[in-house]
């Protein structure tokens, strides 16, 4: 297949892409910085610069490539319109990118015990309302002749294809933690997140481009294999890192580093969740399963 990606220079996009050149594809890749083509024409990916702000350029490729993946924001609504209006009555394949705050609960580092499948999802917070809004319509697309799929991601972990792309979570620990020497995770750390190794991310998209037939349009599937406490993570953190005992970090403190959205929900919420289709209906089988051991073994292997 022609595939193109955008996000195609980032952590997830840029993996997602190598992996699908891997794979036989032919994969043309959205980038913002000229200075990235370089990287992604080593890994066999045809470089387009340009931003989701550029719909022309979106609608073109979309309309070339026999299937879309949106890699680079979630809650970019105007690039998701205009590739979905491109691939309408095509159907084609488009698969977006969500990730899984949309189930956070913003507990300031607090546990708790609930766990979401794709059947049983809450009303979502004021605060991802929107996010959940744009997944509801790019599933809804599916009844305008477009295999709309969405991907929603938990915490990625792993070295990414893309020279220096970086997932969200564990960078913002690590960066903290290596700028003042106490590794720190917010409020008491009990908050538990259900995570997913990049390889395995990549290898579930090519999946689901490839079977139709398992993931129709207006599919909706949580992207998971493993799930952590804080508190673990930044233990193995401080581990890796030869730094003391990792710290509780009142809320009020973690938002003045990270800001409010990283801290309330990337960092010091609960989002646990578990797929009830991903294995049973795609046959996907992910090879990792522990963001600890990750930390521990391999966060300093590159």
């Amino acid at each position: 297949m022609q595939i193109f990606v955008t996000g195609a220079g980032g952590f997830i996009g840029g993996s997602i892409a190598a992996h699908l050149v891997k794979r036989g594809h032919q994969v043309t890749g959205l980038i913002r910085r000229a200075e990235q083509a370089k990287d992604l024409q080593a890994l066999g990916i045809t470089p387009v610069i340009g931003s989701l702000d550029d719909t022309a350029v979106l609608a073109a490729e979309a309309r070339a490539a026999d299937a879309v993946v949106n890699a680079a924001d979630s809650d970019h609504q105007g690039a998701i319109d205009a590739l979905l209006h491109a691939l309408s009555g095509s159907g084609k394949a488009f698969l977006h990118t969500s990730g899984s705050s949309i189930v956070g609960d913003a507990s300031g580092g607090l546990a708790s015990d609930i766990v979401y499948d794709e059947t049983s999802m809450p009303a979502p917070t004021p605060d991802k309302a929107a996010r959940v809004a744009i997944d509801t319509k790019v599933q809804d697309a599916a009844r305008q002749g477009v295999r709309a799929v969405v991907l929603c991601n938990t915490l990625i972990y792993g070295h990414g294809a893309v020279p220096g792309a970086k997932s969200v979570q564990l960078p913002r620990l690590i960066a903290q933690a290596e700028k003042s020497g106490i590794v720190r995770h917010v409020g008491p750390g009990l908050n538990r997140w259900s995570n997913v190794h990049i390889d395995d991310v990549a290898a579930l998209y090519a999946l689901v481009l490839e079977n139709a037939d398992l993931a129709p349009g207006g599919s909706f599937f949580f992207v998971e294999s493993g799930e952590a406490a804080f508190r673990d993570m930044t233990a193995a953190i401080a581990q890796a890192l030869h730094l003391g005992p990792a710290q509780d970090w009142p809320l009020d403190e973690a938002k003045a580093e990270w800001g409010y959205e990283m801290a309330s929900y990337a960092l010091g919420s609960n989002s646990r969740v578990r797929s009830r289709f991903t294995h049973r209906r795609l046959g996907w089988q992910p090879q990792r399963t522990s963001v600890v051991d990750w930390i521990r073994d391999e966060m300093r292997t590159q």
